[in-house]
C-alpha cells in the first residue's frame, strides 16, 4: 500500500514525480488516473522519489486513488510538491516563439537533424567540413523530416579538445546563412558566446549548450537581451574529462536537480521560462549503460519541470555497448529504438543523424497515440 511506503518519508524530503502506467482512450478519462498534457493519453499513478534530508533516496509506486494519502501522511507541503508536478504534466507546452513571427508546436515529437561542421565529432566528423556539403547535408535532412537543424562547430564527444571560437564560428557562420535563406530552422550547437552571438545574427532562432550556460560567463546574458529559445544540457565535467570516472548519488534525482537549478538561475538573469528546454544529456558524463539508461527510462520525471524535454541518443556509445556495435555510423537500429522509447517517455525534440527513418518511426508512435485518443478499444 502506498501508505505504509509514505509513512516512512521524513519530514523535509525532496519528491520527484514519476509517472508511470500509462492508458488510453475515451474510457479511461472515467478511471482513477492523471491527465497527461491533454493527449487523451493518462497515467494510472506514478513512482514517487524522495530525497531525504539524510541523502537516502526512498521510492515507492502511489496509485491515483491514493493521491489525498500524500496529504494526509506528509502533510501540505509534500501536497503542494507534488501537485505542482501534476499540473506541469497535465499542461501542452506552449509553441516555441523563434525570430520572425515562426513557431514551432509541440503537437508531435520535433525532429532535429544533427549537422556537425567539424574534423573530429564522434560519429560524422569531417564528412560536412566542406562548406557546401554541409549545405546539401542541411537540405537534405530538412526534405527528410527535420524540423530543425543543430549546426555545431566544435565536438564535444568525450576526450574532445577545445576550438578557438574564431575557428569554430568560421565553420558555421556560412552554413548557418545559406540554409536560414531557404527558410531553415536552426539551432546552434556551442558553449560560446561570441559563437552564439555570431550564428544568431546569422540567422540561427535557437540555443543549444551542451554546459547549460555555465562554460561561458557571459552566454546567460546574451540568451536573456537576444529572447531565443535555449537547451540547457547536463554534463558532469567537460569534453575531454567527462567519461573519466563519472559518479551520481541517483543519476536521475541529481540531474534533475540540476536542470531545476539550472532553470532557476537563468530565470533570475532575465531568460523566460518558457523559452527553456531541457535535456538530460545521455553519453555526458555518464556511465555507459546503467546511468544513460536510468535517464532514458525515467525521461517523464523531467516533464514536471514544466519545459519541453530534448533526447540526443543517437548513435551513442551505450548503444553501442548494448548492442555490440563498434562504428558509430552503424547504430541506426538502436537509435531508432531509442528514438521511439523516447517518443513514448515525453521526449518533446529528439535530435538524431538518421532523420528519414527516425521520422518513419515516429509517425507510427504519433499515429498510434491519435488513434487511442479517439477509439481506446482499437
Amino acid at each position: 500500500m502506498s501508505s505504509d511506503f509514505l509513512e516512512k518519508i521524513p519530514d523535509g524530503s525532496a519528491l520527484y514525480v514519476r509517472p508511470v502506467g500509462f492508458v488510453s482512450g475515451p474510457h479511461a478519462e472515467h478511471s482513477a488516473s492523471f491527465n497527461y498534457r491533454g493527449s487523451g493519453r493518462r497515467f494510472t499513478g506514478f513512482v514517487l522519489h524522495a530525497r531525504c534530508p539524510d541523502g537516502r533516496v526512498l521510492s515507492g509506486y502511489v496509485p491515483a486513488h491514493h493521491q489525498a494519502d500524500i496529504e494526509t501522511t506528509l502533510g501540505s507541503n509534500a501536497a503542494q510538491q507534488v501537485s505542482k508536478q501534476l499540473d506541469a504534466l497535465a499542461r501542452l507546452h506552449a509553441p516555441l516563439a523563434l525570430t520572425g513571427d515562426k513557431t514551432l508546436p509541440f503537437t508531435r515529437p520535433l525532429l532535429m537533424g544533427v549537422l556537425n561542421v567539424t574534423p573530429d565529432s564522434f560519429s560524422d566528423g569531417g564528412q560536412f567540413l566542406d562548406v557546401g556539403k554541409a549545405i546539401r547535408h542541411g537540405r537534405a535532412m530538412v526534405a527528410a523530416g527535420a524540423d530543425i537543424i543543430d549546426i555545431g562547430g566544435e565536438s564535444t564527444r568525450p576526450g574532445a579538445t577545445p576550438v578557438w571560437e574564431g575557428e569554430e564560428a568560421d565553420r558555421v557562420v556560412p552554413v548557418i546563412e545559406a540554409l536560414v535563406a531557404d527558410g531553415i530552422t536552426l539551432s546552434i550547437d556551442s558553449r560560446n558566446t561570441f559563437v552564439m552571438e555570431k550564428a544568431l545574427a546569422a540567422g540561427a532562432s535557437i540555443v543549444n549548450d551542451v554546459s547549460a550556460l555555465t562554460h561561458d560567463p557571459d552566454s546567460v546574458s546574451l540568451v536573456a537581451a537576444t529572447r531565443v529559445p535555449v537547451v540547457l544540457m547536463h554534463a558532469q565535467g567537460d569534453p575531454r574529462t567527462m567519461q573519466d570516472d563519472p559518479t551520481y548519488d541517483h543519476v536521475l534525482l541529481d540531474v534533475y536537480d540540476y536542470l531545476a537549478e539550472r532553470i532557476k538561475a537563468c530565470e533570475a538573469a532575465g531568460i523566460d521560462r518558457s523559452t527553456i528546454i531541457v535535456d538530460p544529456g545521455i553519453g555526458f558524463g555518464k556511465r555507459i549503460v546503467q546511468d544513460n539508461l536510468s535517464l532514458i527510462d525515467g525521461l517523464l520525471l523531467f516533464q514536471t519541470l514544466g519545459c519541453p524535454v530534448l533526447l540526443g541518443a543517437s548513435r551513442k556509445r551505450f548503444i553501442g555497448a548494448i548492442t555490440g556495435v563498434e562504428d558509430a555510423n552503424d547504430r541506426m537500429a538502436g537509435s531508432l529504438a531509442a528514438a521511439v522509447i523516447g517518443a513514448e517517455l515525453g521526449a518533446d525534440i529528439v535530435r538524431v543523424h538518421d532523420v528519414q527513418q527516425t521520422a518513419e518511426a515516429l509517425k507510427i508512435v504519433q499515429a498510434r497515440f491519435d488513434v487511442s485518443a479517439m477509439d481506446g478499444f482499437d
